[in-house]
């Protein structure tokens, strides 16, 4: 009784702050933690007209069926390669970028750089693609005709294997690099301005500053998001790779999410669907609690 009043007072009092975070509960709510309801898909052999309670149970059959399917290895190993590839690559270039922004001292010029990377993030995704096509273009592309000055042939690098991951990573670190960057300005306009004026009285120069005050400084904030990507390192959108990969690609570009379109909503194996997405997701709950596991054994420093 006393724990409920205790709790009514809260309420009261802070009714305020609970309005503010409110939209942000409904949100995961429904959009997060209301979708797990189909996670019993996956164990069961799905029939729409008998809804998923109805439905009869398959144990583990979709998940047999998984591993023994012929597209199953290159499945693995095209997600893998795909997310390692872009967390090299799109991890440490806005970290890269954010420092070089911390040593522009002319604040316009600061302005500009900061408008121009932020913003391709609000660029579709569609039309990044699109202008991809248009700059690679065997016939006219601007990039190809560079290329051509180089005595390199005209290709269509849509429809080579290897070339798929380049494009696809290359892509989204143009696009995102600037807007992933926000968050280490942010961790660095936050360190004390002192540290950096007594390092200066000592003699130290711009390197020293920032290999011993602004990197110490934002490790945290570096280790914290590391883990984090590494949690989502799986989680690779279909939306980007159905727009870029053919038939020609497939060996290169094939994961586990467009697996999944293909299979649940083409041709409405939506058990099977299921169970190949909740398969990718633990692999991403191992990762992260390993990450998390080695950061905190290595630094002290994790999310939980």
């Amino acid at each position: 009784m006393k724990a409920l009043q205790t709790l009514q007072k809260n309420i009261r009092r802070d009714w305020m702050l609970l309005l503010i975070i409110l939209p942000g509960v409904l949100y995961f709510a429904i959009f997060c933690y209301g979708p797990m309801y189909g996670i019993l898909m996956a164990f069961k052999d799905y029939n729409i007209s008998r809804g998923v309670l109805g439905s009869p149970w398959a144990g583990l059959k979709h998940f047999k069926e998984l591993v023994n399917s012929v597209y199953f290895g290159r499945l693995v190993k095209n997600t893998f390669i795909l997310s390692i590839e872009q967390l090299l690559w799109s991890f440490p270039i806005p970290i890269a970028f954010a420092l070089l922004l911390n040593e522009l001292k002319h604040s316009g010029i600061r302005r500009v750089a900061q408008t121009a990377a932020y913003l391709p993030h609000f660029v579709s995704v569609v039309v990044v693609v699109g202008i991809l096509k248009d700059l690679l273009a065997s016939d006219g592309g601007v990039l190809t005709q560079l290329l051509a000055g180089f005595r390199v042939r005209p290709k269509n690098y849509f429809n080579i294997p290897e070339a798929f991951r380049t494009l696809y990573v290359g892509s989204g670190v143009w696009q995102e690099f600037g807007w992933n960057s926000i968050i280490y300005v942010a961790a660095i306009s936050g360190i004390d301005q002192e540290m950096y004026e007594s390092a200066a009285l000592d003699g130290a120069g711009r390197w020293k500053k920032l290999i011993y005050i602004t990197l110490p400084s934002i490790a945290p904030t570096i280790i914290l998001l590391l883990i984090l990507n590494m949690g989502n390192m799986l989680n690779i959108g279909y939306e980007k790779v159905i727009l870029m990969y053919n038939s020609a690609t497939y060996s290169t570009a094939d994961i586990f999410s467009t697996y999944v379109y293909r299979k649940g909503l083409l041709n409405a194996q939506y058990s099977f669907a299921s169970a190949v997405g909740l398969a990718n997701s633990l692999i991403n709950v191992i990762i992260l609690l390993g990450a998390n596991f080695l950061a905190k054994k290595a630094t002290d420093t994790s999310i939980f």
